[in-house]
C-alpha cells in the first residue's frame, strides 16, 4: 500500500532541486502535491512532469509573504480536500565572508529560510490541528549544525530552523501534529557540481561514505518523516550527510 495514499502535501521551493525530488517521491507513494515557488512557469512545468492536474498543482508563492503562504495552503485544501503534509524547503544562498556580506544579503537569506519556514509551519499547523493530524518537515542543513565559512547568514538561518522545529514540535504534539527537520550535507545538484574542483574535493574528503548524496536520498527521508512510519517522532533532526561531521 502506498505510504502517502490519499494524502495532500505542499512543498515550497518545489519547482526544482531537492524540493522537486521530494515531490517526486511523494507522488510515487500516492500523494497529491502542491508546489509553491516564485517562478510560476517553471513550477507549472514541474507539476506537469509529476503527472499533471490529477496529482500535482503549481502555485506562485513568495514564502516571506504571509498572504502568499496562506493562499498556497488554501489552494491545496480547495483542490484536494486536505492538508496532511507540509515541507518547508524554499531557500536561497548569498554566500560571502562577513567582511564583504551586505546587510541585504543577510536579511534576504534569513527572511526566505527562517521566516519562510516559520510562515509555513505556523499556517500549516493551524490547519492540521483542526483535524488532529499532520506532518511538517522542515529542511535545515549541515551548515546549521557546524557553521560554514562564508555562510554566516545561511548557517544562522539553518540553525534557526532547528530551534523553530523543536519549539513548534512541543507546541503541536498534543494537537496530533508532528514537526521534524532534515539536515542534508553535500547533495549532488547543478549548484554543487558548479563549485570549484578544489572545494568539491575538500568536501568529499570529509565524507566517510566517500560520495555525495543524491536528491532522491533526501526525498526518501522526507517521505519517512511525512508518513506513519515515523508516527512516534517529533522534534527530531535527521542528518542526510554520508556521515560527514558526525
Amino acid at each position: 500500500m502506498a505510504l502517502l495514499g490519499g494524502r495532500t502535501a505542499v512543498v515550497t521551493g518545489g519547482a526544482q532541486g531537492i524540493g522537486y525530488a521530494i515531490a517526486e517521491v511523494f507522488v510515487r507513494e500516492g500523494a497529491r502535491v502542491v508546489l509553491g515557488d516564485l517562478d510560476l512557469a517553471a513550477t507549472e512545468a514541474a507539476a506537469e512532469k509529476l503527472g499533471g492536474a490529477a496529482v500535482a498543482m503549481a502555485v506562485r508563492c513568495d514564502v516571506t509573504r504571509a498572504p502568499d503562504m496562506q493562499g498556497l495552503l488554501q489552494r491545496a485544501v480547495d483542490a484536494f480536500g486536505s492538508l496532511d503534509v507540509m515541507v518547508n524547503n524554499a531557500g536561497i544562498t548569498r554566500d560571502a565572508t562577513m567582511r564583504t556580506m551586505t546587510e541585504g544579503d543577510f536579511d534576504d537569506v534569513i527572511s526566505v529560510h527562517l521566516k519562510g519556514t516559520w510562515n509555513g509551519t505556523r499556517m500549516a499547523a493551524a490547519i492540521m490541528r483542526q483535524h488532529k493530524s499532520g506532518a511538517i518537515v522542515n529542511i535545515s542543513s549541515l551548515s546549521g549544525k557546524v557553521g560554514m565559512a562564508g555562510q554566516t547568514n545561511y548557517s544562522a538561518a539553518k540553525a534557526g530552523i532547528v530551534g523553530l522545529t523543536k519549539a513548534a514540535a512541543k507546541e503541536m504534539a498534543h494537537h496530533g501534529v508532528r514537526v521534524n527537520a532534515i539536515q542534508p550535507g553535500l547533495i549532488r545538484s547543478a549548484m554543487t557540481e558548479a563549485m570549484p574542483q578544489k572545494a568539491w574535493d575538500q568536501k568529499m574528503s570529509e565524507i566517510p561514505m566517500g560520495r555525495a548524496g543524491e536528491m532522491a536520498e533526501v526525498g526518501t527521508v522526507a517521505l519517512f518523516l511525512a508518513c506513519d512510519l515515523s508516527s512516534y517522532m517529533t522534534g527530531s533532526v535527521l542528518e542526510v550527510t554520508g556521515g560527514r561531521f558526525m
